[in-house]
């Protein structure tokens, strides 16, 4: 296990899961990834989930009820060092911010927004909670694709509001690697990648020992799958799926070294 105690800013830093039943969704990710559950509170007739493998923290979640109209979802966050100075970033660059940015007790200061091409994302300005505190592990994030009907427009915002640069690597694929310094973090696949009818959204990948054996288990347990395992050469296999509740994500096996 790779423990993370900080993130530079620019890199993803915190995963949370927006539910409509968070008992049923602590059930799920405890039986799939081996996670436990801490709830805490946050305001009235409201907790807060932290979700933790092995003692260290993966990611959070909270009910939805809390925002009418809002489906289920997991969203990404991404370090920086001024939650202010993104949103003004985002405003100046075409973005929208959907709330002004907040506090978040001592643990940080948050804003959530919504790229030109209209997908959400949060940036988190640490201050005593620096985000999840493991990576390279199986049940922690691992990947990030960018799901978007206009690849070239959202790298150039993304660009301006967190300093990526964007790789289109050697295949001709029309794939863009996020590049957050020296690290490759995430991607945006080319322009037709999102299916129709589907928003643009950011999907998370989440590390798992044997992509096959934990999609099964995901659908034994009521998740729904949206695309059976797939491989790439050369990187990987993957699945698409979504937990009872509706919130998606993709489940992620390595290709061994």
């Amino acid at each position: 296990m790779s423990n993370v105690d900080r993130h530079a800013p620019g890199s993803f830093c915190w995963i949370e899961l927006g539910t409509t039943d968070q008992d049923a969704a602590k059930n799920f990710y405890n039986s799939l990834f081996g996670w436990t559950a801490a709830d805490s509170p946050m305001g009235p007739d409201a907790m807060y989930t932290t979700f933790s493998l092995n003692g260290r923290r993966v990611g959070g979640g909270y009910n939805v009820k809390m925002m009418p109209g809002v489906p289920p979802h997991w969203m990404i966050y991404v370090a920086t060092t001024s939650a202010d100075e993104t949103a003004a970033k985002v405003k100046n660059a075409g973005g929208k911010t959907m709330c002004d940015p907040m506090d978040v007790g001592e643990s940080g200061r948050f804003v959530v927004f919504q790229d030109p091409t209209g997908a959400h994302v949060s940036a988190w300005q640490p201050k005593k909670h620096q985000g999840y505190e493991v990576e390279g592990e199986n049940g922690s994030l691992c990947w990030a694709d960018l799901m978007t009907p206009d690849p070239q427009k959202a790298a150039d915002f993304y660009k301006k509001i967190f300093g990526w640069s964007l790789d289109p690597g050697q295949d001709g694929s029309g794939y863009l690697h996020i590049k957050n310094g020296e690290h490759f973090i995430g991607g945006i696949p080319p322009k037709g990648a999102l299916p129709p009818g589907v928003p643009p959204h950011w999907a998370l990948y989440i590390q798992v020992e044997n992509c096959d054996a934990s999609t099964a288990k995901a659908k034994s347990l009521g998740a729904q799958i949206f695309m059976p395992p797939t491989t790439m050469e050369k990187v990987g296999r993957w699945s698409v799926i979504a937990d009872l509740q509706g919130a998606a994500f993709a489940l992620f096996q390595p290709e061994r070294r």
